[in-house]
């Protein structure tokens, strides 16, 4: 095999290499020797069907499993002899005119990773802002779930603000009745906002037995189209009229929640509310962390590897940008920050090549265990009977096992430079706290992803730069691990109703209930960890 090295510029690589006639025909005689005990024809006994029939009838099949086999062992040997480290798998090209017989000409191009000295862990420094939970807090928690879990009692006299009435409605739009207009006995807490604007207001005076007739419009923006913008008339037939009764927050009130005590109740809101500002305080570490690592550290990137990360966070912010309340401006905003979003792209990179650097140099690592943990979560979102499978498609494909192990990789890495660091412990209050992970420095010490942030609404996505690194090919690298999940879009108000009067009332249809539909959040780029 001949290996000419045509291209040695930066991390760029290109070869060609020749394989053999004779190397080819090695392996298709091989694999004719081998596979002709098995060949059965008519008029032959097994296992002795001549050779040249064998090759009639399998020599196009077992010439192109030999040129492969070929072309594989050339591409280890390319890489073993010349020490290279691929960012992404080589592009592979055969000369055009090959044909059995014929030496098999190879045009190897590929990028390499580029060599970094390994980091010094000198000179790290990070303040641990910890936030102490208060009985108050935890107070605030616990009349929130009494909020939530709201109770009514029967009364007599009109509806009030804040009184929850059952009702039957059915809409009308021309006097004809509409789909999702209908509903019977429907639990409704006038003054809570979650029925389009109007609907709520003329339910006030009404008793258990009245009837009445409401005339409303609904939002310009209503995603039902044949409703949008337009009058409607609901009639109203009223079952009961509730008032909200006291909630005791007590033993009894823990009880209905499925608990032994109310200090049983405390004490997990307590627990959760610690993890929750912990994750907040570790948020907040690993940002600076990688800030000062970014800071620290320049060097040339593999261009394909950008390009796929870039690739990965354009297509996430087209997405959220269609479903922006203007879409177009959206569009027009990110197209023309296009630049920036390729220098987060470029920066993640850098980071996951270091991170994977130092995790490699001090023995961090995945555990065979850690890893059969990893794919046994992933494989929870198959059926059971696909789950197999999975399991057998992640051991053959080094890259999916490769995905799935970086996010730990990473936070294990994170977590070794966290107890190398200088750390200095603070007390702030949870605002403090979450003002120093939002924090937006458009100074010389300022991340590429958080100059851009606070222009474009649809940038949320690629705030996650600051805590994310790509995973490197060829080395166990650190991927995408965002300390917090994103947040969701708020549904629409449909959907809360239910959610908050089936809570307090029992199940009711949600498509019936003339939801109030909630404008999409903005997605403020800066606020995202």
């Amino acid at each position: 095999m001949q290996i000419v090295e045509t291209t040695n510029e930066g991390l760029k690589r290109a070869y060609t290499v020749t394989i053999p006639a004779s190397a080819i025909t090695s392996k298709i005689e091989g694999e004719v020797k081998k596979i002709a005990p098995q060949v059965k024809m008519p008029g032959f006994r097994a296992g002795k069907v001549p050779v040249n029939l064998v090759k009639k009838l399998h020599g196009p099949a077992i010439h192109q499993e030999a040129l492969n086999t070929s072309i594989r062992e050339a591409m280890d040997k390319l890489v073993a002899d010349n020490a290279l480290r691929p960012a992404m798998n080589p592009d592979v090209q055969l000369t055009e005119g090959y044909e059995e017989g014929k030496d098999a000409e190879l045009t190897v191009s590929l990028e390499i990773l580029p060599k970094i000295e390994s980091p010094s862990l000198e000179g790290l420094k990070l303040d641990k802002l910890t936030v102490p939970v208060s009985d108050e807090a935890v107070t605030e928690a616990v009349e929130r779930i009494a909020t939530q879990q709201q109770r009514f009692e029967t009364k007599d006299g009109e509806a009030v603000e804040g009184d929850q009435v059952i009702i039957d409605f059915n809409g009308k739009l021309d006097g004809v009745e509409f789909d999702g207009g209908k509903a019977e006995k429907a639990p409704l807490v006038i003054g809570a906002d979650r029925f389009i604007p109007g609907f709520e207001e003329q339910l006030k005076g009404i008793k258990a037995g009245d009837e009445r007739v409401i005339t409303v419009t609904f939002p310009e923006d209503y995603p039902a189209e044949n409703l949008a913008g337009k009058e409607t008339t609901f009639d109203i037939v009223a079952h009961e009229v509730k008032a909200p009764a006291e909630s005791k927050l007590d033993d009894d009130f823990a009880k209905e929640l499925g608990l032994e005590s109310f200090e049983q109740l405390t004490g997990l809101l307590r627990g959760q509310l610690e993890q929750e500002t912990a994750g907040l305080t570790r948020t907040a570490m690993k940002r600076s962390l990688l800030d000062q690592l970014a800071a620290g550290h320049d060097f040339e990137v593999p261009p394909t590897m950008v390009e796929a990360e870039f690739s990965q966070i354009w297509q996430q912010l087209i997405q959220e940008a269609q479903s922006e309340e203007d879409p177009a401006a959206a569009l027009e905003e990110i197209e023309a920050e296009k630049d920036d979003y390729r220098k987060i792209a470029e920066r993640r990179v850098r980071l996951g090549l270091l991170l994977s650097e130092i995790g490699q140099a001090n023995g961090v690592e995945v555990t065979a265990q850690e890893m059969q943990m990893l794919v046994g979560q992933a494989a929870q979102q198959y059926r059971p009977e696909d789950r197999q499978r999975f399991f057998e498609y992640v051991q053959q494909d080094p890259m999916m096992a490769a995905q799935l192990r970086a996010p730990l990789y990473e936070d294990k890495v994170v977590d070794f430079l966290i107890e190398k660091a200088e750390v200095t412990e603070r007390e702030v209050t949870r605002e403090e706290l979450q003002a120093a992970i939002e924090a937006d420095t458009d100074g010389p010490g300022a991340t590429e992803e958080k100059k851009p942030a606070k222009k474009a609404a649809a940038k949320k996505t690629a705030k996650k730069a600051d805590d994310a690194a790509e995973e490197a090919p060829a080395a166990e690298a650190a991927a995408d691990a965002v300390a917090e999940e994103k947040p969701k879009k708020a549904p629409a108000k449909k959907a809360a109703a239910k959610k908050a009067d089936d809570a307090a009332e029992g199940d009711v249809e949600a498509e019936a209930k003339p939801a109030k539909k909630a404008p999409a959040k903005k997605k403020a780029a800066e606020k995202e960890d």
